[in-house]
This record gives structure tokens, sequence and C-alpha cells, in this order.
């Protein structure tokens, strides 16, 4: 069989139809799950925020609420991370962790008219978020991925839109939050 068939990221089309399918069978509600990932990088910085404070301030008992929110977002993300491999479950915390603290450097940039170096960092973001549901949708796997050229994905790829752009192109077709 041809490697490129194998490689769902060459088949757009072929993916999106896929995810609508399983959408259609109740399988997969990414509108949910996309809210959902978007809580669990929320607790991540609570746990990041209690762990600062307990730090700074020495008072244990913030350690005591950053075991608890650890836990709930621990039960929370096992609901998108269903099947980890290897590190497939650290690996998606810290993706998500990355791309929300992208969001927030970006936003402060942009309230500092730094427009250029705000959509810099919410472009990185946005692929590390991808890059997370490429991963938990199992549509990637790093033996697909092959560069040929700066940008192109393999030789049939027209677009040179790289990897990261062909996973941010899949994100927005399959998880569309307003259409339910």
């Amino acid at each position: 069989m041809n490697q490129q068939n194998n490689n769902p990221i060459n088949n757009l089309n072929e993916l999106i139809e896929k995810v609508d399918t399983m959408k259609k069978q109740d399988k997969l509600d990414l509108s949910s799950d996309q809210d959902l990932s978007i809580a669990i990088m929320n607790l991540v910085s609570i746990e990041e925020h209690f762990f600062f404070t307990g730090a700074k301030l020495n008072k244990p008992e913030y350690f005591d609420l950053l075991q608890e929110v650890r836990k709930m977002r621990g039960d929370l993300l096992r609901k998108i991370v269903k099947e980890p491999e290897g590190e497939v479950w650290c690996i998606s915390k810290h993706l998500l962790a990355a791309s929300m603290r992208l969001m927030e450097v970006g936003t402060k940039q942009q309230g500092m008219g730094k427009k250029e170096e705000a959509r810099e960092l919410f472009q990185k973001a946005y692929d590390l978020y991808s890059l997370f549901w490429g991963i938990n949708m199992k549509v990637i796997s790093t033996g697909d991925v092959k560069k040929i050229d700066e940008q192109a994905i393999n030789k049939n790829d027209q677009a040179k839109a790289g990897f990261m752009g062909k996973l941010g192109e899949l994100v927005r077709k399959a998880i569309d939050c307003c259409i339910e």
C-alpha cells in the first residue's frame, strides 16, 4: 500500500468525513471536548497559581488545594486522552498548558499594541492546540510526518503549508463549536 494513503493528513476531506460520521453516531462530541480542553487548560493554570502562592507565602495548605485541582484535571483529561501510549498523557497536558500560556502572553502583547508579536504567539498557541487534537484524535503519528521541502508534508503537497498548517486546517474543519 502507498504510504501516502496511510497518512490521514494527506487526505483532509476523507478525515473530515470520518469525523463527521463519528459525530453523527454520537461517538465523538468535539464541541464538548473542545470546551473541556479549555477547562483543563485553566485547571493547569490554577495548579500553577496554587503552587506559587503556597511557595511565596510559605503556606502548605495551598499545596493541598493544588492536589485537589490536579486530581480533577486528571479525571477530566481522561475524558479526552482515552488510550495514551508512551508519554501521550504528559505530552497532552503540556501541549494544552503551553498553548494557554502563549495565548495569555499574546493577549498581553496585543494589549501593548504589539500586534505582530501577538499574532505570532497566537499562531504558535493554535499550532500546539492543533497538535493536541491531532494526537488525541489519533489522526497523526510521528511516523506519518515527512518533510520533503521547507514547508511541504510530502511531494504531493502543493499548498506547502507544513505539518502544523495542515493540522490547523484539520482542526478548523473538524472542530466547529458553532455547529451542533
